[in-house]
């Protein structure tokens, strides 16, 4: 928390000060009724002691002081507030391998399934769009409002060869960063990257592609589908199929998120793959920014006020 006035804050001091000078003052009237009483006759005129509970007014009324300093202060600190216009670019790998069955239905049906959920959960107002990549990458859907223009395009990926990571990467940067918002501004842009392997063909590479995303503030979350018993079927000349182990490849999707600035996850199933996609979404959906929180403390000290006298007036009949 940063104060854009902190030198308010030496007003502070005065909350220690009131404590000192009520604590004297109690020990005042205390000394004043003992020079006109007997301290043994009190318990036979009044019925109960306050006791501890005389403090709470006062506790109540220096908090108050001490929240109503700070805000004077106008403090400032950095909250969560939600999004109103983003693009987000789903970055699917539609090679061979995705076709593995470890997970159900499909590596590659299991993508487009978390990626329905994904669009649920993303804001109405965000931009999404499609590039999908094997042998080579392409803009399957532009960024759009359209959701049921992204489903459609997720429903008719069919699989291909090869893994251009890199360029996948580097056009759903570009893309992203090219699109504008409805006041023709730059929208903050994010790449939701699925692959279960490392690169495999394409023109750039994948070090090259995260330097471009760096630059270009494009923060890329990978996914890594698959487990290590993932096996894909081809035909081999003679009329024959031979069975390949295509297990998942860590090292190249956690360097693009780290690199990027994007988060990695892993996901071994169907189901862990939407909570995924959820967490994203959710994530995707709010931004962290710098706030003034002044009327936070000017309310809270108001109604620490408010129920400090109430209490004072209720308990004693009166008000400190």
């Amino acid at each position: 928390m940063t104060f854009a006035r902190p030198l308010v804050l030496v007003a502070l001091a005065a909350v220690p000060v009131a404590a000192a000078l009520w604590l004297a003052h109690q020990r005042r009237r205390r000394a004043a009724v003992a020079g006109f009483s007997n301290p043994a006759l009190l318990p036979n005129l009044v019925d109960a002691r306050p006791g501890r509970l005389r403090h709470v007014p006062l506790a109540l009324f220096l908090l108050a002081l001490t929240a109503l300093v700070v805000g004077a202060a106008r403090p400032q600190a950095t909250v969560t507030v939600p999004r109103r216009e983003a693009v987000v670019v789903l970055a699917i790998d539609i090679s061979r391998s995705m076709t593995a069955h470890d997970v159900t239905p499909t590596r590659l049906g299991a993508a487009r399934a978390a990626a329905a959920a994904f669009l649920a959960k993303v804001p109405d107002t965000y931009d999404v769009a499609l590039v999908e990549f094997g042998t080579r990458a392409f803009v399957a859907v532009p960024p759009t409002t359209d959701r049921t223009l992204v489903r459609t395009a997720l429903a008719a990926i069919t699989p291909s060869e090869g893994t251009a990571i890199g360029d996948a990467v580097a056009l759903s940067a570009r893309l992203g960063r090219r699109h504008r918002g409805v006041d023709g501004t730059v929208l903050p842009a994010s790449v939701l990257l699925l692959s279960d392997g490392a690169r495999d063909g394409g023109r750039t590479s994948t070090q090259a592609a995260a330097r471009l995303a760096t630059r270009s503030h494009v923060p890329v979350s990978t996914v890594l589908l698959g487990t290590p018993e993932g096996i894909v079927t081809a035909k081999i000349p003679g009329g024959f199929t031979e069975q390949i182990r295509v297990p998942p490849s860590v090292g190249t999707l956690q360097t693009l998120a780290r690199s990027t600035g994007g988060h990695f996850f892993r996901a071994r199933t169907s189901a862990s793959l939407k909570q995924v996609y959820e967490k994203l979404a959710t994530r995707l959906g709010h931004k962290s920014q710098r706030r003034e929180i002044t009327d936070l403390f000017a309310g809270g000290g108001v109604l620490l006020l408010l129920a400090g006298a109430g209490l004072s007036a209720f308990w004693f009949r009166r008000v400190p």
